[in-house]
């Protein structure tokens, strides 16, 4: 099972606290399927929505296939997300918790099928990200300090 990953949100780790992964499929035109086949996409605030216990993607941008002159699609429109309803249910009652949300975290092939990485996840605060930024600098430090000891 070989995953060859299109398109990564950088930022969502750094701006939330990650609790659960999901992984949906997404419903996109033929063209849109080409393009992200060449990477031409962004996650870049672009978030997960439940309406009608259904599961909507929206502000994902997928750069038009410049070969495609037939349908003319909106690059950032709102896009299905296949799941199973039992699934669904469960997210419905995580993200009506105060500050959860769904972001998603990756776009990627899987066996020539395109799928989307979702994230439940709580929004950090200002003070939490400097923290964290603390403990990556205090580790490096630390590494850094046990190769000199072991040279």
């Amino acid at each position: 099972m070989e995953k060859k990953i299109v398109c990564q949100n950088r930022k969502a780790r750094h701006d939330y606290f990650i609790d659960e992964t999901y992984e949906a499929g997404i419903v996109l035109a033929g063209s849109e399927v080409k393009s992200l086949r060449e990477g031409r996409a962004s996650l870049r605030d672009s978030y997960a929505r439940v309406k009608k216990e259904e599961l909507f993607l929206c502000n994902m941008h997928i750069t038009p296939y410049p070969f495609s002159h037939h349908i003319d699609l909106d690059p950032t429109r709102t896009r299905k997300l296949l799941m199973h309803k039992k699934e669904i249910k469960r997210l419905i009652g995580k993200t009506e918790e105060k500050g959860y949300s769904l972001i998603p975290l990756s776009v990627y092939l899987l066996r020539g099928i395109i799928k989307v990485e979702l994230a439940l996840a709580k929004g950090k605060r200002k003070y939490d990200k400097r923290h964290a930024l603390k403990e990556r600098e205090m580790k490096r430090e630390l590494d850094e300090l046990k190769k000199r000891d072991r040279s």
